[in-house]
């Protein structure tokens, strides 16, 4: 074997949350590199909401929320169903149990979190699903001053929420800001983003405060992290993964691992032709619609397949219901669950229940447009109560959406006929089921898909409709309709891996030297979201395993 260039015990490739791996590693006294290809640290866990699903976690402990260990894996268990060996009982076992021991080891580096109260399981109070928790399994950083990370300050990508500092749970208050819950949290949120530029503090949150203080922990650490790095080469001898050619720079860096080499690099969701390949039975693919980060290419999945790397769900991705915002990407998951908004095809019909995990939405649009040809678009349709009351992507009620018309992302109609026409969506249909759901919102109970039942439905809903928070009539000019394409965040298919975030061959063998975790693996979560967080999690927890089994393996 040639001459190395530089070695190292662990090395990490990818920035986001499997860097907790890297932290991890040096904790138990083994060296660890980080690299990423680009030129901004945090990958799409900076672009999250930086919110983390682990169950039975030490802040539900401390603030006396009840869960359990079995309540979670029972949860998983109705959730998830025999997914195959992607989620298996160890590796579900492994996620419960090493997950809220990484917590308690982040909070030890300072990483320090706030529970996201009444952010429930995705499932939870749904019926036909059992444990799931209506207070919630989330967590999510605490704000960061991200002057403390120094020179290392402008080379973390930023975040969604450049401007306020608002936790999770207050965007969703934020939305409906002419009530009182909205009033006194926006209050709140300007207060808390004052005082910081007062005290010349450069405030972030959401996921760019968890990839700042991940950065900062490895730095204090004196964890080398390299950017602008891709990896162009896994080095193999015989059986084993030994190392990785990175090119630093322009420099190609051969780079030895001895106990180890991590992916984490994200998944396809920009490769075109991956998708194409992989998932064109699903129905049309695109790299446009897709709100991942830029870094989400896919070449080291491929490069592990061909070091015989067995994959599962390559089809599947974090599905985001989505629009198209001057070209752009913007996601539609929180404005089409609240009160006065339909989501139909161009049958005028709905299909689906509009509060539901966004992941389920796009794979139930997805199967939509493969039976009848016609939900890719689906048009959100909402009137102007809707748009009176509620902040839509970054316009507040009743202001700032006419550029949208204007460009032509939205129609606009005196009646639900005339948004037909414009669409091209059947207006028999739409004139029909605008008068079903009228009548189901008054009622308060959706018969067709019980919108507003369990907990996260009722989270992006309006407290002060009643008798249910997410219906409300259609019936108010002028109409508009959004054209809703089955974004994502990212694929979530892609390499098997074992409870210790083993990557395996097709015959269950492990690759020795090969890790990896999130989104570039087939999810422990089958095809399914349990909660929010769940990806970032994902990662997070594996990476947590796989430094956890090389430093226990050593000994």
């Amino acid at each position: 074997m040639a001459d190395w260039d530089y070695a190292t015990d662990f090395l990490v490739i990818g920035s986001g949350a499997g860097s907790v791996g890297a932290l991890r590693a040096n904790a138990l006294g083994k060296s660890a590199l980080v690299v990423e290809k680009t030129d901004r640290f945090g990958g799409s866990t900076a672009m999250s909401g930086g919110v983390v699903w682990v169950p039975n976690n030490p802040l539900m402990q401390r603030e006396g929320v009840a869960d359990s260990r079995e309540s979670a894996l029972d949860y998983l268990d109705s959730l998830v169903g025999d997914a195959g060996p992607a989620s298996s009982a160890a590796r579900r076992e492994t996620y419960v149990d090493q997950g809220a021991e990484m917590v308690y080891f982040l909070e030890s580096e300072g990483v320090e979190f706030l529970r996201c109260p009444e952010m429930s399981d995705y499932y939870a109070g749904v019926r036909g699903y059992r444990n799931g928790s209506m207070a919630g399994r989330s967590i999510e950083p605490k704000i960061f001053d991200r002057k403390k990370l120094g020179e290392w300050s402008p080379r973390v990508r930023p975040g969604f929420s450049p401007v306020l500092n608002i936790l999770t749970g207050e965007g969703a208050k934020m939305q409906v800001p002419n009530t009182g819950i909205g009033k006194r949290t926006a209050v709140r949120v300007a207060a808390r983003t004052a005082l910081g530029k007062v005290r010349g503090q450069k405030l972030v949150n959401n996921g760019e405060a968890l990839a700042c203080r991940i950065l900062y922990a490895l730095l204090r650490r004196k964890v080398p992290v390299w950017l602008s790095s891709p990896v162009v080469e896994l080095i193999i001898d015989g059986d084993r993964v030994i190392g990785a050619v990175v090119d630093r720079e322009g420099v190609r860096i051969r780079v030895r691992a001895m106990d180890g080499v991590h992916i984490a690099a994200g998944g396809f969701a920009r490769n075109l032709r991956m998708r194409e390949q992989y998932a064109s039975h699903v129905g049309p693919m695109s790299d446009v619609w897709t709100s991942s980060n830029p870094g989400e290419t896919g070449e080291v999945i491929e490069m592990a397949m061909q070091a015989g790397a067995d994959t599962a769900m390559l089809d599947e991705a974090w599905w985001m219901p989505t629009w198209m915002d001057a070209g752009k990407p913007a996601m539609a998951m929180t404005a089409g669950a609240k009160p006065h908004a339909i989501t139909v095809d161009s049958l005028g019909e709905r299909f689906y229940n509009e509060a539901i995990s966004y992941q389920e939405a796009g794979q139930r649009i997805y199967a939509r447009h493969r039976e009848t040809g016609a939900a890719i678009p689906s048009y959100m349709i909402i009137d102007s109560q809707h748009r009176n009351k509620y902040v839509f992507g970054t316009c507040p009620p009743g202001r700032g959406h006419q550029k949208w018309v204007d460009a032509g992302d939205w129609k606009q109609a005196d009646t639900p006929e005339g948004l037909a026409q414009q669409c091209g969506i059947d207006a028999n249909g739409l004139r029909g089921t605008v008068e079903r759901f009228n009548g189901f919102a008054r009622a308060g109970v959706d018969e067709d898909f019980a919108r507003g039942e369990g907990g996260w439905s009722q989270f992006y809903g309006d407290p002060d409709a009643t008798p249910n928070p997410c219906l409300g009539t259609l019936e108010k000019e002028p109409f508009y309709a959004i054209p809703i394409v089955p974004g994502d965040i990212g694929t979530s298919g892609g390499l098997m891996t074992n409870e210790h975030g083993r990557v395996l061959r097709s015959d269950g063998s492990a690759i020795e030297g090969l890790f990896a975790s999130g989104n570039c693996t087939a999810s422990v979560f089958g095809r399914f979201y349990p909660g929010a967080g769940a990806t970032v999690g994902a990662s997070a927890v594996f990476a947590y395993a796989a430094a956890n089994y090389i430093a226990e393996r050593a000994r």
